[in-house]
């Protein structure tokens, strides 16, 4: 087993393969020392490994001090060197003293969450890890050194029952995740049953996820089995699970606590045996520091948490993605398929930003089909008006244009999801209430 050697630096890359079934990763360790405050000489050091600092005893690095948040803020390694996220704690993150939401750290940094003090200090040597060499997991494909690790965790994964919790903005393939996951499982002979609770309301969800007994309340003129006993043997998808509502909340929990579920107005327990996974394009953590979202199903469901990267940072993976979907249309032997193949449009669908991700690059791809042609890219930033007024103060001229570009964007939005709220919020990657009031705004609803 070789490797070339690389020169050690913040953040994360790929060097040689370490074997046929591995690929060495190098990335930069840290340790994180409290200084000041009621755990003063506490330690923990990371190989590379987000760290977690809050008070609950789900942290990495847990603390006792009373003013610090339960999941407080997260350290992360990435490909832009240490990044520290506050998770919108209440009494806010700062380093060396300057107030943050999010900061690049460098080393010997001070950071001070509540009342403690934390000494942040990157290793002086990157450490190895191996990922799989594999480019496929189930209905995924990926070279990049981010996909490779969520491969190797949704293998893991497979190999239990544990609850996983899928996160990743819109479009990165949560749906394939899960799927890939119920696959490679001891469960895949069994269903794998899908429910969006962002897509209907809270009573509805009530009876598609436990179900309801004929004549339990107005409407209900027949008997319906719920998701969970629909599931039974094999895996609950639950798509959106951060739309879901406070009060069904505590019912979820009890499901995944106990294995059983009762029926609207039915008096009996019925045991389940089902695997779930859960997900969501938006982070949890800050709704349980508000209490928006229950802590205790939080780390229920984030039993194994796996993050799906965005496209715009795993740009190497396009031309394979490409092949991916021109195989899953039947399309690859297609003479319209060798546009895409041109290498002048793979370079510059590589650095193309691509906001809908994989989702929007399949879109691409039908669109290129379709038309027999290379449909230009959207710009990444939209040139500047030619006719602004310079006389109007900054505020007001800003709504002006707001107004001039949100309505014609969400009448549209709209109407390419039927009216479908959920949908259209999904798709435009915004919260469900946040565009409720736009449309509102727009006297759109």
């Amino acid at each position: 087993m070789a490797s070339h050697p690389d020169h050690p630096g913040q953040g994360t890359r790929s060097t040689e393969l370490l074997s046929d079934h591995e690929h060495e990763q190098r990335v930069r360790g840290f340790r994180l020392t409290v200084v000041d405050g009621p755990d003063v000489g506490a330690t923990l050091h990371s190989r590379g490994d987000d760290v977690v600092i809050g008070t609950h005893e789900s942290a990495s690095f847990r603390l006792t001090d009373r003013s610090v948040s339960r999941l407080h803020c997260e350290i992360a390694i990435t490909s832009k060197g240490a990044m520290l996220r506050d998770l919108e704690s209440t009494n806010g993150t700062t380093v060396g003293r300057v107030p943050v939401l999010v900061a690049r750290l460098e080393s010997a940094v001070e950071i001070a969450v509540g009342r403690t003090r934390i000494r942040f200090e990157l290793d002086a040597d990157d450490t190895t890890r191996a990922t799989p060499r594999a480019e496929k997991f189930g209905l995924l494909h990926g070279r990049a050194p981010a996909m490779r690790r969520v491969f190797s965790q949704l293998g893991a994964a497979a190999a239990t029952d544990s609850t996983v919790l899928l996160l990743g903005e819109t479009g990165t393939g949560k749906e394939l995740a899960a799927e890939s996951l119920h696959r490679e499982s001891s469960r895949a002979q069994g269903p794998f049953v899908i429910v969006d609770c962002g897509a209907v309301p809270s009573m509805l969800l009530d009876s598609q996820l436990f179900g309801h007994v004929r004549g339990s309340f107005t409407g209900a003129v027949a008997s319906r089995v719920g998701a969970f006993e629909e599931a039974s043997g094999g895996t609950l998808f639950l798509d959106e699970i951060g739309e879901l509502a406070p009060e069904l909340q505590p019912k979820l929990l009890r499901v995944l606590e106990r294995k059983v579920v009762k029926p609207i107005g039915s008096n009996q327990w019925i045991p389940v045996d089902v695997r779930v996974v859960a997900a969501t394009n938006r982070d949890l953590r800050p709704q349980v520091n508000q209490q928006s979202f229950r802590a205790d199903l939080y780390y229920r469901l984030a039993v194994v948490v796996v993050t799906l990267p965005p496209l715009r940072e795993r740009a190497e993976d396009v031309p394979l993605l490409i092949e991916a979907l021109l195989a899953s249309m039947g399309q690859a032997s297609r003479p319209q398929a060798e546009l895409l193949r041109s290498p002048q449009l793979l370079e510059e669908l590589r650095n193309h930003k691509w906001s809908g991700n994989v989702r929007e690059l399949r879109n691409y791809v039908e669109r290129c089909l379709a038309l027999d042609a290379a449909p230009s890219l959207p710009a990444h930033a939209a040139s500047p008006p030619a006719d602004v007024d310079l006389s109007a103060p900054f505020l007001e001229a800003r709504e002006r244009w707001l107004d001039r570009f949100e309505l014609p964007y969400l009448t549209a939005l709209l109407r390419q999801h039927n009216n479908n709220v959920s949908a259209a919020a999904r798709a435009a990657g915004v919260d469900r209430t946040y565009l409720h009031k736009l449309l509102s705004r727009h006297g759109l609803r």
